[in-house]
């Protein structure tokens, strides 16, 4: 059911990324032409779509997270026995989610600072483009408090971190996981 959830989340979230993009295109493209056929242009234009690409930017992340697309380095923790490995595993999402936590109270202290400070351009507040760094923290941090609790209780395993995709282990993937067993 949680899991159901989640993933009507981030397909909201990808649908959001792609409307963000296509506005960003349109006004940036729009402004092009403006610009060099007529000698004009949106005035607003750069300013949203620098808004817009920041929420891209943190909405992808999200989504990323979920996927476990992010890049990542695991030949040391792969190599584990089981036990230490899903400790170390515990360990890195703690640190994961405190650094979640620093973006979390600064994007807050930044959205409380700029609520009533005006976009030169286009006059909403500065607290908007603010404000996706509070979305991508509070959903980071809800998945990673998710996957430390299914790996503490065993729910989770430790593998299925290092293969997201689903994608046929290599001869080396394999020797390694006998040599830990």
């Amino acid at each position: 059911m949680l899991d159901k959830i989640i993933n009507g989340y981030c397909r909201l979230l990808s649908l959001i990324m792609v409307l963000c993009l296509v506005v960003m295109v349109v006004l940036v493209f729009s402004n092009v032409v403006l610009r060099y056929a007529f000698d004009s242009g949106i005035v607003i234009a750069e300013e949203i779509s620098r808004w817009l690409f920041m929420w891209v930017v943190f909405l992808g992340a999200t989504v990323a997270w979920r996927d476990r697309s992010h890049m990542g380095t695991d030949m040391l923790v792969a190599r584990l026995p089981r036990p230490l490995h899903r400790l170390v595993l515990i360990a890195g999402h703690g640190l994961m989610l405190y650094a979640t936590w620093l973006m979390f109270s600064g994007s807050w202290m930044q959205v409380q600072l700029n609520w009533d400070v005006e976009a030169p351009v286009s006059g909403y507040s500065q607290a908007w483009a603010d404000g996706s760094g509070l979305v991508f923290a509070v959903s980071c941090g809800l998945l990673l408090v998710l996957d430390i609790v299914r790996l503490m209780t065993g729910q989770l395993d430790p593998e299925a971190l290092h293969n997201p995709a689903g994608l046929e282990p290599t001869e080396a993937d394999l020797a390694a996981h006998e040599n830990r067993n």
